[in-house]
């Protein structure tokens, strides 16, 4: 594996993204457990968005993607007016996306989940988590990967008084 410098990877341009808080009408927001991490690593969806393709389109897509989670059984309640940046760490940039991005750039959005639990599966074509559960925002923060941790404040800061 190529190990990249600090110069290489500022050069790199950010992979676009788009993230979903999905919580349920209790406030809890959903936490996937990375079915490819060593760690203890949960997350909340997101994925990229397809050249072309709509930030809010592609959460709805990377939602269903990852959670099966279709459309009509949430409704949206926020968007982050602001993109969010995070850069990956360097041992983890060839890895991830053929070394082709130093991070992501997202967008986020605030869904409420409108089903109840059995409809969510995260069984799915494109499986990403091997577990999930309802957390608090503050089990969230807590259960991130710390490369993550900043950006996923963020969210928490603007989307939370609406949980």
């Amino acid at each position: 594996m190529a190990v990249l410098n600090l110069a290489q990877t500022a050069n790199l341009p950010y992979r676009p993204c788009a993230g979903i808080m999905l919580a349920n009408c209790n406030g809890l927001v959903f936490a996937g457990k990375r079915i490819d991490s060593e760690f203890d690593a949960w997350q909340m969806p997101q994925g990229g968005i397809d050249r072309d393709e709509d930030p809010l389109c592609a959460a709805q897509r990377e939602l269903e993607e990852e959670t099966g989670v279709v459309p009509n059984l949430v409704s949206l309640e926020a968007t982050m007016k602001d993109w969010l940046d995070y850069d990956l760490p360097t041992e983890l940039i060839p890895v991830l996306w053929g070394g082709r991005f130093r991070g992501q750039r997202q967008k986020w959005f605030l869904f409420r989940f409108l089903g109840d639990d059995t409809q969510i599966d995260i069984h799915t074509e494109h499986r990403e988590f091997s577990d999930w559960r309802w957390v608090t925002t503050a089990q969230l923060l807590g259960s991130v990967v710390p490369f993550k941790r900043k950006t996923y404040r963020a969210v928490v800061d603007e989307f939370g008084g609406q949980l």
